[in-house]
């Protein structure tokens, strides 16, 4: 995935401000490998998801082990937490990820095979103050963007010991209807009938429409969480809607789900996550529970362009010093790193062109102000610097201090 200097900057912009949003939440960053041992997918993710049996690169090493390109962040966290010996460190231990996966799918709008995200994730906190926490933290880079396209819809799918009985009531129902299922979904109702719920498949989601609903099967300690969350999100001031159908698409989601959507085409969700607290103990380390999020990159940039949120490009030379002949040249050179030195964005000609041609590459390159250097202005040390907006000029000496100050800067 190319991204150009045109657009790199809106990268920058976005990561920027998600450091800072991360430092002030208490978040320390962690960067994992591009690749991990595929078993740490099959466990972490799970062996059913569409991502470990559909999407995920994988091939073998020279020592004929099995290896893919990490399809998601919060499982490789997890393996570092506990190779690491971050569980001992004083709770909650809070991380966060600027990264790339890769999925092997069908690249459309919003989805390409290599795909950046920002994640964080929280762990050794069961309150529901620490999915309230993730929430508000996703929330408030939104708001920083000034994005507010997007909507919150939170869900609950319970915990193992209320689990089971939404399961098996979720495959009663879905047996009834299996004629009408996609084929995908006719496999999912013996291995994670709960995936069925999130089929894009136009049939099965008629289908769910009227499938049992996990908050209806909620166990009392589930259903006083799920409230208590409810009740903070409320109490922070951030609207949210409870969609029952949300469950995500990886096997380890326990309790709380929750999806940032906005109407940018078909891959609408700019944002998910929710509660793992099994996660860590299944991948061999101790009992902690977890709650963490991933937001798309990509997805954010087009919330961002259709509610007409994106910045303008920085990279405009603050000034372009031209030279009329070839011994101006070195000396427009010079004056420039003497600028730059200064913090000005300077630029000076490099390619020996016409003085006509210098000036239009200043003029696409938005230029704020320009300088013409030739013989009579080496001559006499002086030259005009114009301002390119409005047009007013003014006589200054060929010194970098001197044209600060005259630039207001």
């Amino acid at each position: 995935m190319d991204i150009l200097p045109d657009k790199s900057y809106v990268w920058q912009y976005i990561e920027k401000n998600i450091r800072e949003i991360a430092a002030t939440g208490g978040f320390g960053e962690i960067r994992m490998p591009t690749f991990e041992v595929t078993e740490l997918f099959d466990r972490g993710v799970g062996d059913t998801t569409d991502i470990v049996q559909k999407e995920m690169y994988t091939f073998t090493d020279k020592d004929g082990r099995s290896m893919s390109l990490r399809p998601e962040g919060t499982a490789g966290v997890v393996r570092s937490i506990i190779e690491n010996g971050l569980c001992m460190q004083a709770m909650p231990l809070k991380l966060y990820y600027i990264s790339n996966f890769f999925r092997y799918e069908k690249p459309q709008a919003g989805r390409s095979r290599e795909f950046f995200q920002f994640g964080a994730e929280t762990f050794g906190s069961e309150s529901p103050l620490a999915d309230a926490e993730m929430i508000l933290l996703a929330s408030d880079v939104f708001k920083r963007l000034g994005v507010k396209s997007v909507v919150l819809k939170i869900n609950s799918i319970g915990c193992p010991n209320c689990r089971g009985g939404f399961r098996d009531a979720l495959k009663a129902y879905f047996e009834s209807k299996k004629d009408g299922l996609c084929d995908t979904c006719k496999g999912r109702l013996n291995t994670n009938p709960l995936r069925i719920l999130d089929c894009k498949c136009p049939e099965c989601k008629a289908i769910a429409a009227d499938a049992p609903k996990t908050i209806d099967h909620l166990c009392e300690d589930c259903k006083t969480h799920f409230d208590a969350l409810k009740e903070i999100l409320t109490g922070a001031g951030l609207a949210f809607e409870v969609d029952p159908f949300i469950v995500r698409g990886l096997d380890y989601y326990t309790g709380t789900v929750f999806e940032f959507v906005s109407e940018i085409g078909a891959q609408s969700t700019v944002c998910g996550g929710g509660r793992y607290d099994g996660l860590v103990s299944s991948l061999g380390g101790p009992k902690l529970s977890g709650v963490g999020f991933g937001m798309g990159i990509t997805r954010l940039i087009a919330a961002m362009e259709m509610d007409g949120v994106i910045p303008e490009d920085p990279s405009a030379p603050d000034i372009f010093i031209a030279s009329a002949c070839a011994e101006a040249r070195e000396r427009a050179y010079l004056l420039a790193r003497e600028l730059r030195a200064l913090g000005i964005k300077a630029e000076a000609e490099l390619c020996g062109r016409s003085l006509k041609a210098q000036m239009k590459y200043a003029d696409k390159k938005g230029a704020l102000y320009n300088i013409v250097i030739g013989g009579d202005e080496l001559a006499a040390g002086k030259a005009n610097l114009k301002n390119m907006k409005n047009g007013e000029s003014a006589q200054t000496a060929l010194d970098a201090e001197e044209i600060k100050a005259l630039m207001g800067r």
